[in-house]
């Protein structure tokens, strides 16, 4: 996460207003003296959001009175996603013979595995013609826009996955234009804030969730299951925006309201065979958990976990490898590396091509293994899988 030198500039100017020397607030936030001083002198610019909003919490400051950029992506971007990016942006040609709704809705029901099943390499691969053949159709046939509106929303967050995210911005806005349902756009805004959490733009995350929130909230006696999906959802993103935004008590109402819209739901259910709308009790109990791991709270985490059934998830799931990345965290957090290691090994098996797109797996390797005189086989093997820079 690359800010402007500023940044040190805001924490020093705090820290003076609160009388703070640099190792008195090292000492309150749990943040090393060392990163602190080469924050302030400039001589530092990378750092996580969380390491921002433990400076935050210690100066009684939102985290967002810190920041002064968005996250930018410093890895390559392989080239394998430039047919995907020039499909996005209809420089692909059209289709020799013109699509139909029928084979288009089949297309992407066939390809379904895939995103479920976070098969990158593969996606690349079947998705530039699916993004041409569907702007197409709705060229011939405007009523067939609800159809790409889904195709685009999960091309956004599959791009977010892959932390391309000014392409992911570009297939979210143009999703968002399409959908004709409220629920659908819901749905779409959701991803959308988790872009933005991603980008480290929490307010503007926090104030689109809220709203949505707000003009969704469904009547809880008579919701349907879409209707708890979407509106749990935004609530599930209020909170993260809130938590990492040191707003405790923010965090906490929203948290709060999603268990409500969770309970309402019975069991975690995906409405309409749509995975990314996937909601309920164990979907509500995982982001309590991740945010637990953001209060730096390793204990709690570890407590919480221990109800969640995660092996009756799909190994695939997102929302339940990230799960197990926070619990792995805790593990560190509590010296306990060969457990949070085995936990990465257990991801890397399950979802190989996800696990490379996460830079909290390769901060959480960088942790174990920087605590070791050697490494072991396993441990050198997975370092490189993950493409971790020593």
């Amino acid at each position: 996460m690359e800010f402007m030198a500023t940044i040190g500039e805001r924490i020093s100017n705090v820290r003076k207003r609160r009388g703070l020397s640099q190792a008195e607030l090292a000492a309150v936030s749990g943040v090393s003296v060392s990163l602190i001083r080469k924050l302030e002198q400039g001589n530092r610019a990378d750092v996580r959001l969380e390491t921002v909003r433990k400076l935050a919490v210690a100066l009684r400051v939102p985290t967002t009175g810190l920041l002064t950029g968005p996250e930018t992506y410093e890895g390559h971007i392989d080239d394998l996603w430039a047919p995907v990016r020039w499909a996005l942006r209809g420089l692909g040609g059209r289709p020799d013979d013109p699509p139909t709704v029928e084979g288009i809705t089949d297309a992407i029901g066939a390809s379904m595995p895939l995103w479920k099943d976070d098969r990158y390499s593969r996606l690349s691969v079947v998705l530039p013609a699916l993004l041409r053949d569907t702007d197409a159709l709705v060229d011939a046939d405007r009523s067939a826009r609800p159809l790409r509106s889904r195709l685009l929303h999960l091309t956004g967050w599959l791009l977010t996955q892959t932390r391309q995210y000014d392409d992911a911005d570009l297939a979210l806005s143009r999703g968002l234009d399409d959908a004709d349902d409220p629920l659908d756009a819901a749905s779409i805004v959701s991803t959308r804030c988790w872009l933005l959490l991603r980008q480290s733009d929490l307010e503007q995350a926090r104030q689109m969730a809220t709203s949505w929130a707000d003009d969704v909230e469904p009547r809880i006696s008579r919701a349907t299951p879409n209707e708890l999906s979407a509106w749990g959802w935004l609530l599930l993103r209020m909170s993260a925006a809130a938590v990492r935004d040191n707003r405790p008590g923010e965090a906490e109402d929203a948290m709060r309201l999603a268990r409500t819209a969770a309970v309402a739901m019975g069991r975690d259910m995906a409405p309409a065979e749509d995975f990314l709308r996937t909601f309920g009790p164990v979907t509500v109990a995982m982001k309590r958990t991740e945010n637990a791991m953001i209060e730096d709270r390793p204990d709690k985490v570890l407590q919480l976990s221990r109800n969640i059934p995660t092996s009756g998830l799909k190994p695939t799931s997102n929302n339940r490898n990230r799960h197990l990345l926070d619990v792995a965290s805790a593990h560190c957090r509590t010296h306990e590396q060969g457990a949070a290691f085995e936990i990465l090994q257990r991801i890397r098996q399950d979802s190989p091509e996800w696990i490379v797109n996460q830079r909290y797996a390769k901060d959480l390797l960088n942790d174990i293994i920087g605590k070791r005189r050697t490494l072991t086989g396993d441990m050198r093997d997975l370092a490189d899988f993950i493409r971790l820079e020593y």
